[in-house]
């Protein structure tokens, strides 16, 4: 079977019987698209026939596929490439930050380039105001009965087991903050297939009054939400960036006001704080419906609330019912961090730093898992069955190999102070966004939820109102 090649290479083989006959040279293999019966290519390789003189033309929204000239206004009508009405939860950057483009930084030079002295220079800058951070994490390695069975079924494969110990961890974090529980609104941000919220029902079958939305940007296969059969919890997902989402907004918040947790796995770079703006910021700031004054005032008054009188019994009550019940978050590839959006911008000005460190300090950031990432993909065979099953193997192997530099740097730094510097960069970015809850009126914390064996992004954010009972 001649391909759509005038002489096709040795060693292409024949197409799939039933499958279109155009070898696709990106992707090195036949197209698997179905033609119509009695021809040998599919309606986007059509013209490699040239039946009846008909012409296709690239598409005018996506070039990447192809259209009949003669169907193009129909074409338009229907492509999924088209501009599709945003979602009355849609407000345009609200959880963006940073709105003065004359403090977002120029482009910087890569770390590599940088002589020994601007390198030593940085890293003496990084250690100084490192100073007086708590260094070495709690480790909190919990695990919770609901996933038992399947850590416990052999046939869950290493990167699945991997995948539920953290999912473990998780839940067994929320549990001990008092997290889990009836009447409370989940909102997975970054959801990818669901599975974290799967779990978090899983634990919660006996609970009544739950609902959970899945925040995810990307059109994704294979969700577990809609699998769910219990009545009395409701799975909602919401397509759109986190950049751009109102939860004051979504239907189901606005008739009925349910307490938020805030939960997500790996939930990569500046995602984690636009999840942290949306939930404390856009959300807390409007929770009150028509009067949005009070919030602010409310925030400023937290660290004195405790030795109020009676006469500030109100405004404690009302602090004590913030819309935000708890934050969960397991971080991950600060490498991806962005000045514009990041929450702890006033810490960073606190200790004398800007726009310029912190964007090196984000890049070296990668440093602290370059050293292990060779053995991560070879040892990494993932199961396609599995929930986002390459996220976080794939999200530390496709670190910025550039910036890890590890042939430039080797005769200047080891691999093992890369890594502690690496290290290093991850704290004081992950300092600013607690110090950022802490002025919201949050009790945060850091700590190691999980084994480096078992991922190496394994940092959990939590957060609860001050005056919650922990």
């Amino acid at each position: 079977i001649q391909t759509s090649q005038s002489s096709p290479d040795l060693g292409r083989g024949a197409p799939v019987p039933g499958r279109c006959a155009y070898f696709v040279e990106r992707k090195k293999r036949f197209c698997k698209m179905i033609p119509a019966p009695g021809r040998r290519f599919c309606g986007e390789h059509g013209q490699q026939e040239e039946e009846n003189d008909r012409k296709r033309i690239p598409c005018p929204l996506d070039p990447k596929h192809t259209v009949y000239e003669d169907q193009l206004q129909k074409h338009l009508q229907k492509c999924n490439s088209r501009a599709k009405p945003k979602p009355v939860y849609f407000v345009q950057d609200i959880n963006a930050g940073l709105k003065d483009v004359a403090e977002i930084p120029e482009k910087e030079v890569p770390i590599c380039s940088l002589s020994k002295e601007k390198l030593d220079n940085l890293i003496i800058t990084l250690k100084k105001a490192s100073t007086g951070l708590e260094l070495h994490l709690k480790e909190q390695v919990l695990s919770h009965q609901a996933l038992q069975e399947a850590l416990n079924d052999p046939k869950n494969g290493e990167s699945a087991f991997k995948h539920l110990k953290q999912q473990a961890s998780i839940l067994g974090n929320m549990e001990k903050l008092h997290l889990l529980g009836p009447g409370r609104c989940f909102v997975e941000f970054g959801a990818g297939r669901g599975k974290l919220s799967h779990w978090v029902d899983v634990a919660l079958q006996n609970a009544e009054n739950v609902q959970f939305l899945l925040v995810e940007r990307a059109t994704t296969r294979f969700k577990v939400d809609g699998k769910h059969k219990r009545r009395d919890s409701v799975f909602e997902r919401l397509q759109v960036d986190i950049q751009h989402l109102c939860l004051n907004k979504v239907p189901i918040l606005e008739k009925k006001k349910l307490p938020l947790v805030g939960i997500g796995k790996h939930l990569c770079g500046a995602a984690t704080d636009l999840a942290l703006r949306c939930l404390v910021e856009s959300y807390t700031t409007c929770c009150d419906g028509e009067s949005q004054e009070p919030a602010p005032k409310r925030s400023r008054t937290d660290k004195t609330e405790v030795a109020s009188n009676n006469s500030a019994d109100n405004e404690s009550n009302k602090d004590d019912c913030k819309p935000v019940a708890g934050i969960v978050i397991a971080l991950c590839c600060h490498h991806k961090c962005d000045w514009t959006h990041y929450v702890g911008r006033e810490f960073f000005k606190s200790v004398g730093l800007g726009p310029v460190e912190f964007n090196y300090f984000q890049r070296m950031s990668s440093w602290a898992t370059c050293g292990m990432r060779e053995t991560t993909t070879k040892a990494s065979t993932s199961d396609e069955s599995e929930d986002q099953s390459n996220d976080m193997e794939e999200h530390e192997q496709t670190c910025s190999k550039t910036e890890s530099g590890s042939d430039t740097l080797q005769g200047i730094l080891t691999v093992e102070e890369r890594k502690e510097i690496g290290h290093l960069c991850k704290l004081l970015i992950d300092h600013g966004r607690i110090e950022y809850l802490q002025q919201h009126g949050y009790k945060a914390a850091l700590q190691y939820y999980t084994e480096p064996a078992v991922s190496l992004e394994n940092v959990l954010l939590t957060a609860v109102p001050s005056l919650s009972l922990i």
